[in-house]
């Protein structure tokens, strides 16, 4: 059963993001091709595609970490795309956890600090600040004891649910979860996905969740579209899209990617 709907958090317009193959080359890449979505408050908009189809590019626009080359990012109403200053406040309600925890968190420092810094870069005093990622390893299903490790130190699920405190640390109203369980054998993935699930159920929290996994999409999203080209090619309610896919693209996307998991642990 679908989520009611409610009022949009994120709304992208047309979105599009044009470059150069090369310094002197005239060939244009299209890597975001007019792309437009919503994701409205408490809601999970899963996002599929093959390798190289404008995801994660889409994702970066997103987090304004690239700059669009046309269209609208609009934030709670405010237009991001269009800002040129200082986007610290967009920032705290927006973040993003990676893939690759061993590459997104900095092996030389401790659990704890890394919880803690964008606390501290956001210009939370530094007792206050570890006091809020002690509890926010505990929100995670973290030990206490976990807390003065090093990434090294730590099971693959364990820096996962780190880099995820990390993402809760400023209180976001929407994460970006780009392939965040992809690296997870199938215990920490089901963990990791009712543990998000959990949160949102608790906060409110949005998520645009990236995925190769169609089952996870299938069973944790409410609306769901299907990039192929820097374009959607077909979106709509997931149990729509999953029950009779309409695009020749996504049928095909569907036959090759039969998931053999269940995720049968999903609650």
């Amino acid at each position: 059963m679908q989520k009611r709907e409610k009022k949009t958090l994120l709304a992208v317009k047309d979105l599009k993001l044009h470059y150069k193959r090369g310094l002197f080359s005239r060939q244009i890449v299209r890597a975001v091709n007019g792309v437009s979505l919503a994701i409205g408050h408490g809601q999970t908009f899963g996002l599929i595609g093959e390798s190289g189809s404008g995801k994660s590019t889409l994702a970066r626009c997103i987090l304004r970490l690239i700059k669009p080359t046309g269209g609208r990012i609009l934030f709670e109403g405010n237009d991001i795309s269009r800002m040129n200053g200082n986007l610290k406040s967009y920032r705290r309600k927006v973040q993003v956890i990676f893939q690759d925890a061993d590459g997104a968190l900095n092996p030389r420092m401790r659990a704890i600090d890394l919880v803690s810094e964008p606390l501290r870069i956001h210009g939370i005093p530094r007792d206050k600040a570890h006091k809020q990622a002690l509890n926010l390893l505990g929100r995670v299903k973290l030990s206490p004891d976990l807390a003065d490790s090093f990434p090294e130190e730590l099971s693959g699920g364990q820096r996962q649910r780190i880099g995820i405190a990390r993402a809760l640390s400023l209180s976001p109203r929407l994460i970006i979860a780009d392939e965040a369980t992809a690296s997870l054998d199938i215990l920490n993935r089901v963990h990791i996905v009712n543990l998000l699930r959990q949160l949102q159920a608790e906060s409110g929290i949005s998520y645009l969740l990236i995925s190769h996994d169609l089952n996870l999409i299938r069973r944790f999203a409410d609306q769901v579209a299907v990039m192929h080209r820097g374009k959607f090619v077909e979106a709509g309610p997931v149990d729509r899209i999953f029950s009779a896919p309409a695009h020749t693209y996504t049928r095909e996307l569907f036959s090759s990617n039969r998931i053999l998991d269940p995720l049968s642990g999903l609650t």
